[in-house]
Order: structure tokens, then sequence, then C-alpha cells
């Protein structure tokens, strides 16, 4: 007869990584307001309470779910080695393109919590911050009309995730990387580098 007792799986390496995974999933499911914490440990076979061990609160434990596993080092040489009259079609193949690899459910999960939770700062440090910056410094944008241009660029990228993986809208959801950026770069392009209406 095994001595192996039944219940809940204790903790250990493998459980921190096989929490984070369902908390991925349910996050990406249901977005942050309606995953809770017992729902994730539940999913993961483990206790509430080791949920709370290894992470703390459920923001914490979205965060680190969520985490971009991305070096803005990679985004910024994708956005700053390329001529400028391809940055439009370079930014939609950086950003969805990273969105389309094995990020994706972490990128559904901070999409959900975004549009959920306006407070949350994560997404608008990925794409305010990061993005806007490496545009603004390969376009060489006038201060006085960089904020604006490269805000808008950033809201064509923001509405095709949204589209893409939210909304799931054909042909969007469907459609390949190489066809997004030739629809979808032309207009960041404009956006970037095209006189702006006075």
């Amino acid at each position: 007869m095994s001595g192996r007792r039944g219940g809940r799986r204790p903790g250990s390496p493998d459980t921190r990584g096989l929490v984070l995974a369902n908390a991925r999933n349910l996050f990406a499911e249901r977005g942050f307001a309606g995953t809770s914490v017992r729902a994730v440990a539940d999913a993961a076979g483990v206790d509430a309470a080791l949920v709370h061990h290894y992470f703390g609160t459920k923001r914490e434990l979205f965060l680190a779910a969520v985490a971009i596993p991305l070096d803005p080092e990679t985004l910024l040489t994708a956005l700053t080695s390329v001529p400028r009259d391809r940055l439009g079609e370079t930014m939609v193949r950086a950003v969805i393109g990273f969105w389309d690899c094995d990020h994706q459910q972490a990128g559904i999960a901070l999409l959900k919590a975004q549009v959920t939770d306006p407070d949350s700062t994560i997404l608008r440090t990925f794409l305010g911050d990061i993005v806007t910056n490496a545009l603004a410094a390969n376009a060489e944008l006038d201060p006085a009309t960089a904020a604006t241009r490269a805000a808008l660029a950033v809201s064509q990228v923001a509405g095709v995730l949204l589209l893409r993986y939210i909304v799931r809208l054909e042909p969007i959801t469907s459609m390949s990387l190489d066809d997004l950026a030739a629809h979808i770069g032309p207009t960041v392009q404009h956006y970037l580098t095209d006189p702006l209406p006075e």
C-alpha cells in the first residue's frame, strides 16, 4: 500500500510554474476581475494559501503571470535600426509579432486587464513608453508633434491587438502578420511621417 497522501499538491518549484501557467490561462480567458485566486488554485490543484504564499495578492499573481518576457532592447533595436520610411511596417511586425508567438496567453490577459482596469500601467508602459520613445528617436519627430504622432501610431496597433485577440474580428484574427503589416503599416507610417492636419 502506498504511503502517498491524497489531497492538494504540495509546494515545489514545479508547482509555482504550474500556478503561473494556470493563472495565465484563466486571466486570458476571464480577465482580471473574473479570475479569483481560488480559481487559479483549483485549476493548478493546490491550496489557495499556497498561491498567496508564492505570489501574495491577486494583483501580484497577475503581474507575475503576464510579465512581458521581452527585453525592451529587442523592440528598440527593431524600431531604431530600420529606414525611417519603413517604421510603420516594422512597428506592426514587432508588436503584433510578439503577441503572435509564445507569449500570446500572457498578452491576451494583459489586454483584458487594461480594458477592465484603466488604472493598469503595464500595457501603457509597453506601448506608451517603450514603443513611443523608440519611434520618436528614429523618426526624429518634431518635439511639438512627437507625442501626438506616436500616440496615433500606437492607437492603430493597439486597435489591431484588441480586434485580433479580444473581439476576434475576422479577417483580422486569421490574417497573417505579413498581410497585417501590409495593410496597417502604411497607416502607422502616415501618422509618423506625413504632414498632420493644421
